[in-house]
């Protein structure tokens, strides 16, 4: 996956002394295997939204000015992290539910209410772990680069 490029539309120093900077990227141009749909499915939560923002920690020692464009990423271990969570969690509640089912025995409907029962608690378990404060720090994009002025007009 590339990494994505936004510009820089507000920053913002707050109380902690971290600057935090607030970037547009426009989703379509994030990834050329998600814009042929081959990608992982990351961008359908932007779709038809035209622009996204996130807020993103500015590094030490990069001086940032509103205008700016900037390539954010997340780690890969990362990424691949929240996936396993937001992912694995609810397809594992899902399978346990349905073995659950058909080890009592009734059949093929009772396996069909245990998965999705398993499958309600498996999202469940996962947007809460997600929320968890640990989490929400770890899975957070980063401004990767500056990107210099004669990239600026590619996306």
């Amino acid at each position: 996956m590339d990494h994505p490029q936004g510009t820089v539309v507000l920053l913002d120093a707050g109380d902690t002394g971290v600057v935090r900077a607030l970037v547009e990227v426009v989703p379509s141009a994030v990834c050329p295997r998600c814009a042929a749909g081959k990608g992982c499915g990351a961008g359908i939560l932007g779709a038809g939204s035209g622009t996204r923002r996130v807020e993103v920690p500015v590094p030490a020692g990069m001086a940032l000015a509103i205008g700016d464009r900037v390539a954010v990423s997340l780690m890969p271990e990362n990424l691949l992290a929240a996936a396993s969570i937001a992912y694995g969690l609810p397809l594992a509640g899902a399978v346990l539910g349905a073995m659950a089912g058909l080890y009592m025995g009734a059949g093929d409907l009772l396996a069909a209410v245990t998965a999705s029962m398993g499958l309600a608690g498996g999202i469940l378990a996962a947007r809460l772990r997600l929320r968890r404060g640990a989490c929400l720090q770890r899975f957070v994009p980063v401004i990767h680069a500056r990107v210099p002025a004669t990239d600026a007009g590619r996306r």
